[in-house]
């Protein structure tokens, strides 16, 4: 193997950006994942930047299959909404307007 090579990057370990809790929505620049253990700002934390994952969301907003998912970081809440908020990835199957998650699959830098 080459000597260079640090590991696959499906799981980046990286400073936590905010306080985080298994399972949260990690933004820090482009990157994108979801958290496998809690972190407290600053503190090493375990993101996974692949994958399907089952994510809360705006109750009001309703996902086809394939539509974008945006992450709004406020609310901590995945959305329809673009303005303001950072595109995570896109829906594997429709959210109805009362369903109170959406599954993503993450997009990869």
């Amino acid at each position: 193997m080459a000597r260079n090579f640090i590991q696959a990057g499906h799981n980046l370990t990286i400073p936590a950006p905010a306080a985080v809790l298994s399972g949260g929505v990690v933004i820090a620049g482009d990157i994108r994942g979801v958290a496998l253990i809690d972190a407290a700002a600053g503190a090493p934390v375990d993101v996974c930047v692949v994958g399907c994952w089952e994510l809360p969301k705006v109750a009001a907003n309703a996902f086809s299959l394939g539509g974008k998912v945006y992450w709004n970081a406020t609310d901590k809440l995945a959305t329809t909404t673009a303005s303001g908020n950072t595109l995570l990835g896109y829906a594997i199957e429709a959210a109805p307007a009362d369903s109170a998650a959406v599954k993503v699959r993450l997009l990869t830098a």
